[in-house]
């Protein structure tokens, strides 16, 4: 065993500490920050020189292989350039450079302190290219590829002929599908980029040149109109006869030398007049719009004055050519189809547009476009998720006997047809074990697809990319839509825009978890609208109880939104304005309705038509109907606040309101049983599921499973009236590109204000407001043994009981609480019943027990 050595004092000596040397001892200077920055420094100066020297050659090189004893070098570093240039470029030819690039990046490397395995490929590069180079420009030259490459080339042309330039043709055609990730979903992209652009360009050379044209005859037209005016002019002052206003212009000017010559040649023929005949002609002269006596002038056809139908009196063309037709209001409804068509003759179709016709949709810069858009999966991956679940089946006894995949932005999704004798139920039970083999988030089975015949199996991208909203604008499908509310809601499996129709849904329910994009949604619905549709085509009303979500919209008031006339603000927050303007909605369905007949059409779209063609009479109320979307932000807020208060006229106009083109859209982020109701959903046939936390949360939204196995983030399932539901991917839409959207549209000139809705009474009466016994509806007693007898006093109660309308149920309601027999309006509950018995009823109806 080892001992310590001691001192003879008995104590272990201390250890002797080594002597600290310098850093410079230690390490050379060559391999300090310093000097490598010198050596680097120092290389990269002399690869410029020769760079420079190379360059010069190319120009003086065969001028200098010449120089005689006493001559000077062309080269620009003298004779050492010129034979270091000759000396590389006489062996690599302009191969060199891609040497000396090499060159500078060792330089970069050593000065940076960094490893040379950065470097590595780019060196590889390098080489090749300088092969590549030598080879190709022996082909032209031997000055340019040297002596090495054009004996490689030489040798190459011996082994392959003509085969060596396709060869070297494979090589940059490589590089540049392999630099720039070329895909045939990339040159399809390409191509609908392309033709989108194309047809979006087409469109506006279509509309520039119609304007145009349109300009071009108005102006002609009026060039004719004011020649034709002349023209009576001049026959006036020969003829004395009286000059009419010519139809369609406005009134010529005269100057005073014209009317002074009108005047005097007027005198000159009275006094020839005079002279011939011995006596003077009793008229007045008139000025050049003067008219005569009605008694003087005859009807220019015996139809003048005759009235047809819808009160139009036609006056036909005169023998002077002047046109005397007079077009004035009659008492019917509808006009005779050839009345329709003369006005259609003299004052064109109705437009809409022509209050606003210098209206500019946004364009589509504003929305903007992500780096991950389009298809990021890679091959290797879709090929391994079909391996994995063949295999995971395979382990259960399932055979398949095909498998083909579908890549989407969001989802891929993966059709198989089992082997004969397999059972649909057996594959959809091994949901769970398909998710855990392909360490997805979640999948979905839908067996059996659709019309298909296949099973399919959609599994979550590694990589899911982002839809812009700008690419769903800009799609074909959009632009090219001839529908009458066309929305943009995203792309689908297919990587395909979904464009559906509001106006044939005709209602749409949105539900969804917090933060799983529903409000994302609503925007991009509203953005589509407003792509697409005129502010005289579409008007918006739209409730935001959380007071946040809908505000940007504020700035398009006078084009697109519409409100009560004794509304403030354009979006609506308080819960009893929401109960005033579902029931003004009503209302308006209702006057929309009785237009309707009176038009003899059955929807908005067949009553729009008859109108532009000037088939309807303004006179008697008729007008351009736009389109209204109701669009509530939260509908669980509004059924916790006001209950059947609002769910009454809701499922009113769920029920009626599509044919006169009133359409709801209703959002919530509580997909419950007590919101959504067995009313709400029976008529709301089109629903959009955002991801949801239960199974029992999707079956309330859809009627079946699936939203619980959405990943999120605007991952949606579509189903519209009971057909197959769709997976896809909503398009994203910021709040920067809604506002931007806003301050264009607001900017520009709009209505003198947001469209009114019908002014329609409280939901409860004002307090202390008493209505007189006279004012009260004949209902009334009736209503009040109902509500007493019953002990409920609201207005769905007596709607359904005394079979009458909404509006008028509310009347009775509120003189209910001016005489005393029901409470005041409660929020959600229900108004208290202040009357217990008939007695005391009795005594409140006639002041006296009867």
């Amino acid at each position: 065993m080892a001992t310590k050595k001691t001192t003879k004092t008995g104590k272990t000596p201390a250890k002797k500490t080594p002597k600290k040397t310098s850093k410079a001892r230690q390490t050379p200077w060559i391999n300090t920050r310093a000097g490598r920055v010198i050596v680097g420094a120092s290389v990269a100066v002399i690869l410029l020189l020769i760079t420079a020297a190379c360059i010069s050659y190319m120009f003086t090189g065969t001028g200098d292989q010449n120089v005689q004893s006493g001559e000077s070098y062309g080269n620009v570093f003298g004779v050492v350039g010129y034979y270091v240039s000759h000396l590389l470029m006489n062996r690599l030819g302009v191969s060199v450079f891609c040497l000396l690039a090499v060159g500078y990046a060792v330089a970069a490397i050593v000065m940076l302190d960094k490893p040379f395995s950065r470097i590595t490929l780019f060196i590889s590069k390098m080489l090749m290219w300088a092969v590549w180079i030598s080879v190709v420009m022996a082909y032209f030259s031997s000055f340019y590829s040297g002596a090495w490459g054009y004996r490689l080339h030489v040798m190459l042309y011996q082994w392959l002929g003509w085969g060596l330039a396709p060869l070297l043709a494979i090589v940059p055609l490589s590089w540049i599908i392999l630099r720039f990730s070329i895909t045939p979903e990339k040159l399809n992209q390409w191509r609908e980029n392309r033709r989108e652009a194309a047809m979006l360009r087409a469109a506006e050379r279509e509309a520039r040149r119609v304007r145009e044209k349109e300009e071009k005859e108005v102006e002609k037209k009026a060039l004719e109109a004011e020649k034709l005016a002349l023209e009576k002019i001049a026959e006036a002052q020969d003829k004395k006869d009286v000059i009419y206003t010519v139809s369609g212009i406005d009134d010529v000017e005269l100057t005073e030398d014209d009317v002074d010559t009108i005047i005097e040649e007027d005198e000159l023929q009275e006094e020839a007049y005079v002279e011939e005949y011995g006596y003077e002609e009793d008229y007045d002269v008139k000025d050049s719009y003067g008219k005569e006596d009605e008694e003087d002038v005859a009807p220019a056809d015996e139809n003048d004055g005759e009235i047809l139908k819808g009160g139009t009196v036609i006056h036909e063309e005169g023998e002077d050519g002047i046109d005397y037709t007079l077009t004035v209001a009659g008492d019917e409804s509808c006009l005779s189809e050839d009345v329709a068509r003369r006005l259609v003759e003299e004052q064109g179709e109705y437009d809409p547009t022509l209050e606003l016709s210098s209206f500019r949709f946004p364009q589509l810069s504003m929305l903007r476009r992500f780096e991950n858009e389009g298809i990021n999966v890679e091959k290797e991956e879709v090929v391994a998720n079909r391996k994995r679940i063949v295999d995971t089946l395979k382990n259960y006894g399932i055979d398949v006997s095909h498998i083909h995949s579908t890549v989407g932005p969001t989802v891929t999704l993966y059709e198989i047809i089992p082997a004969p004798g397999v059972k649909i139920a057996k594959i959809k039970s091994l949901e769970d074990d398909i998710a855990l083999s392909l360490s997805a988030l979640g999948i979905r089975i839908i067996a059996p697809i659709p019309g298909r015949g296949t099973i399919g199996i959609e599994v979550p991208n590694k990589e899911p990319s982002i839809v812009s909203m700008n690419s769903v604008i800009s799609s074909r499908n959009f632009q090219t839509a001839q529908m009458e509310l066309p929305v943009a809601i995203g792309k689908n499996i297919s990587n395909e825009t979904v464009v559906f129709d509001l106006a044939k849904m005709p209602h749409l329910l949105m539900a969804g978890a917090t933060g799983q994009g529903k409000s994302v949604g609503l925007n991009a619905v509203l953005t589509s609208l407003l792509y697409k549709k005129h502010p005289s085509q579409v008007k918006f009303v739209l409730v935001d109880p959380k007071k946040v979500e809908l505000t940007l919209y504020n700035k398009i008031e006078r084009h697109y939104l519409a409100k009560l006339p004794d509304s403030r603000d354009a979006i609506i927050t308080d819960t009893s304005k929401v109960i005033d303007t579902l029931n003004s909605l009503c209302a308006e369905m209702d006057a929309r309705y009785d237009l309707l007949k009176e038009a003899y059409v059955r929807n908005i779209k067949e009553y729009n038509a008859k109108f532009i063609s000037r088939r309807l009479n303004p006179a008697k109320g008729h007008k351009y109907m736009p389109y209204i979307v109701l669009v509530v932000d939260e509908f669980a807020d509004l059924i916790m606040t006001a209950g059947k208060e609002v769910e009454t006229p809701i499922a009113r106009l769920a029920q009626l309101a599509r044919a006169v083109g009133i359409h709801l859209i209703i959002a919530t982020q509580r997909p419950s049983v007590n919101v959504i109701t067995g009313i709400i959903k029976a008529n709301f046939p089109a629903r959009i599921a955002f991801r949801v936390t239960s199974k029992i949360d999707s079956r309330t939204i859809l009627d079946a499973s699936g939203a619980d196995r959405l990943i999120g983030k605007g991952d949606m399932l579509l189903a519209s009236g009971g057909n197959e539901m769709i997976r896809v991917q909503c398009a994203f839409v910021d709040t920067p590109e809604v506002e931007a959207i806003c301050d264009f549209i607001g900017a520009q000139k709009g209505y003198h204000s947001a469209f009114l809705l019908p002014e329609v009474e409280h939901s409860s009466g004002e307090e202390g407001e008493i209505i007189s016994i006279d004012e009260r509806d004949p209902k009334f007693e009736e209503a009040a043994r109902v509500v007493v007898a019953m002990q409920q006093g609201s207005a769905s109660v007596i709607q359904r009981k005394l079979s009458i309308g909404f509006n008028r149920a509310g009347r009775i309601v509120d003189q209910l609480e001016s005489a005393g027999i029901i409470g005041p309006f409660n929020g959600s509950k229900a108004r208290e019943v202040l009357v217990q018995d008939e007695t005391t009823l009795n005594r409140i109806l006639y002041g006296t027990e009867k």
